[in-house]
């Protein structure tokens, strides 16, 4: 990505190919990048790169840092719990995902 290390994500519209740094994660969720870390050790995010400052994300790292922060901040769930929680979500959209295909193939 070019763009000026200091502007947030905001506005900008990421496909499943495009990654992020670490320091832009933190910036768009208004984070430290210790949460980060604890999130990577929980299985939550799934960095490439070498550890630390040279991880990169997937776009989808933004969605699940997000849903982790609400699952914190607002309903008081852990961790362990987030992961948990973002873990059965998956499974529910591909489940979801698998429905609408059968659906879709009945009905055409």
């Amino acid at each position: 990505m070019t763009r000026n290390q200091t502007q947030p994500l905001s506005g900008q519209i990421l496909d499943e190919g495009t990654e992020i740094t670490l320091v832009e994660l933190c910036r768009s969720c208004d984070i430290r990048g210790e949460l980060i870390e604890a999130m990577v050790e929980q299985g939550i995010l799934e960095p490439a790169g070498r550890r630390g400052s040279h991880w990169c994300f997937p776009a989808s790292s933004l969605r699940r840092t997000r849903v982790t922060l609400h699952l914190q901040r607002d309903l008081g769930v852990n961790l362990a719990g987030a992961a948990l929680a973002l873990d059965l979500l998956d499974r529910i959209d591909e489940l979801n995902a698998r429905l609408r295909a059968l659906y879709t193939e009945r009905k055409g």
